[in-house]
């Protein structure tokens, strides 16, 4: 009989972008293999071009041309991915960007005003994405990807180039909608500081092509994670002081 396995695990022996006239071939990812827990935060740090994003594009299915296998396990049935720009339909409101992804009639519909309140945006519920800054559609982003209840939520750099407080102010977020909801969440970033504060496990990645160099648990309470200097020495015990 078959195992049935309850965790998802990432294995990929190989994943090279091909020649494009002068420009050789790039081995980005290899002899990676990583199995992950229900439920949990796991985040993806590493130099730039190491090939987090990569990887989340093959755990996606959006990347079907390596060598190697995605197991999702007994438990995986709906993904999610929220990506680097909040992607909203500009002649869609905050509500029908939310809704488009859940057919007329579905149960989760419901939970989009709660949702839409946990964020700060009841206001601008019917608002265009075009009268929304950058930080107000990443919220919604972030409610689109929960709202649909996946088992997996992929998250690469949302929140990439946000000012220091807005980032922070969605962080916070992010983890209020992770307890709430808790899904099982593959973040990438190449922020320690980020890193360690959404993290229950960090996995950093580097080397010519990206293979995993270390492997964290990290040891914060929700709590602790609101807690800039709790957060510093728990980055310095896990990377080192800097």
């Amino acid at each position: 009989m078959e195992e049935v396995s309850d965790r998802l695990r990432i294995r990929i022996a190989r994943k090279e972008f091909p020649a494009v006239g002068a420009q050789g071939a790039n081995l980005v990812i290899e002899d990676l293999d990583v199995s992950i827990e229900p439920r949990s935060f796991v985040v993806l740090t590493g130099p730039s071009g190491c090939g987090k994003s990569t990887l989340l594009n093959i755990v996606a299915g959006l990347d079907t041309d390596f060598e190697g296998a995605i197991d999702l396990g007994n438990w995986v049935r709906r993904k999610t991915f929220v990506f680097q720009t909040p992607r909203l339909l500009p002649w869609r409101t905050v509500y029908d960007n939310i809704a488009l992804s859940l057919p007329e009639g579905d149960p989760r519909r419901a939970n989009i005003a709660g949702l839409v309140e946990r964020v700060g945006l009841t206001d601008k519920v019917n608002a265009y994405p075009e009268r929304l800054s950058l930080g107000m559609q990443r919220r919604v982003a972030l409610v689109r990807g929960f709202v649909q209840e996946p088992d997996l939520l992929l998250m690469d750099e949302p929140f990439v180039s946000l000012d220091d407080p807005t980032a922070q102010e969605l962080r916070q977020l992010l983890i209020d909608l992770w307890h709430r909801v808790r899904t099982t969440v593959l973040f990438v970033t190449h922020d320690r500081t980020e890193a360690v504060m959404l993290a229950t496990r960090i996995l950093r990645l580097g080397g010519g092509a990206a293979t995993r160099l270390d492997d964290f648990d990290v040891g914060l309470t929700r709590q602790q994670r609101r807690d800039s200097e709790a957060v510093r020495l728990e980055q310095n015990r896990i990377f080192g002081a800097s």
